[in-house]
């Protein structure tokens, strides 16, 4: 039976958009599969890991018959990767094989059961639905997902918390050692409400979101999100716990800021950041009336200083960090100029962007 003929170009977009979370090793062999169900023009793409689902669809079905197989999804992605980009590609599904065909190239591959795949359940109730524009979530994200944990023991620092309140949507991440918060105004009203989305998830999100103005819905329910938008529908299980209260976090009245180009910034503190070792990333920090002082050294008793000229005429503070921290956030935002807010040298730094209160960034100074 014939499932699918289109172009390979065709053919590759919902297969790109679905194989992003299909994993290599797998207890479970099917896993490592996508699920393509064919009912008549319709075709649906489907790849889950347990935690994470993705579909989507593409009117490419060759006929008005309904049929369905998993294939192993990354073999697939290769094969059409490798064919040419004119002509034709057909998929047919015979004696449990999956036969890829364009011009005089046919490849076999073996199939596993579509009945066997197991497909995540969908929540029966949400407790809450956001529309909110593609690029406008995925800025949410890209302002904040640097600080998300890696594999950190405490699971609930492993993702993004998404807070609704009022009429505001905020996302948060933290590792413990920084915290960014990134929040956007909406139309809708929300009771507030929390949740922590997996870091595969968000990641997954960052490559799958457009930057335009189409919608994007996001229905949470209370172990569950799903986000729909243009073909795709993703369903994520959330992190269960009790994120760190991010309010108490973010240091208020600090008398000692001041506000330079972030730029600038950014340059001397990659020059800096040479003289790092893999071992150690400190970076030593000095501001005194009208100057910020660079300092980076390694084992070797090399050094590197920077001195930028800093409109400052608060107290002298000799503070150090992580220069990986510093870098993260100057890197990820986009503004001309930034705002930097200290205590003393033992007290957490406040990264802002000046005269605007949706975005601040932590980040827990370093013993030099």
């Amino acid at each position: 039976m014939q499932l699918v003929k289109t172009t390979r170009d065709i053919l590759l977009r919902p297969l790109q958009i679905v194989s992003g979370i299909v994993e290599r090793r797998h207890t479970m062999p099917i896993l490592a599969n996508i699920l393509i169900r064919k009912d008549g023009e319709s075709v649906s793409f489907l790849s889950t890991d347990t935690e994470v689902q993705i579909t989507t669809r593409a009117e490419i079905g060759s006929d008005q018959e309904v049929a369905g197989t998993t294939v192993a999804a990354r073999k697939l992605l290769d094969i059409l990767r490798a064919l040419p980009e004119t002509g034709e590609v057909t998929m047919t599904l015979l004696n449990k094989r999956l036969t890829v065909q364009t011009g005089r190239s046919r490849f076999a591959l073996q199939t596993l059961a579509a009945e066997e795949f197991p497909t995540m359940q969908q929540a029966e109730s949400y407790n809450a639905t956001v529309t909110l524009p593609q690029k406008t979530l995925k800025h949410l994200f890209n302002m904040v997902h640097f600080s998300m944990a890696q594999q950190d023991i405490r699971y609930y620092l492993n993702g993004l918390l998404l807070v609704l309140d009022g009429n505001n949507v905020m996302a948060v991440a933290t590792d413990g050692h920084r915290l960014a918060f990134c929040q956007v105004e909406t139309e809708q009203t929300f009771e507030r409400q929390e949740v922590i989305i997996p870091r595969k998830t968000i990641i997954e999100l960052q490559r799958l979101l457009e930057e335009n103005d189409e919608p994007v819905q996001l229905d949470i329910a209370a172990n569950q999100v799903k986000l729909t938008f243009a073909d795709i529908e993703l369903i994520s299980k959330l992190v269960e716990g009790k994120f760190p209260d991010y309010t108490r976090v973010i240091p208020k009245g600090y008398k000692n800021n001041f506000t330079l180009g972030r730029d600038g910034l950014l340059r001397s503190l990659q020059r800096a950041a040479i003289m790092t070792s893999d071992k150690f990333k400190g970076v030593r920090c000095v501001m005194s009336p009208g100057s910020m002082k660079i300092t980076s050294t390694n084992a070797d008793q090399e050094e590197a200083v920077e001195e930028l000229e800093i409109d400052y005429g608060g107290d002298t503070v000799d503070i150090g960090f992580n220069i990986t921290y510093l870098l993260d956030v100057l890197n990820n935002l986009k503004c001309d100029q930034i705002n930097i807010a200290l205590g003393d040298s033992n007290s957490s730094a406040l990264i802002s962007i000046p005269d605007n209160a949706d975005f601040k960034y932590v980040v827990m100074p370093m013993r030099i």
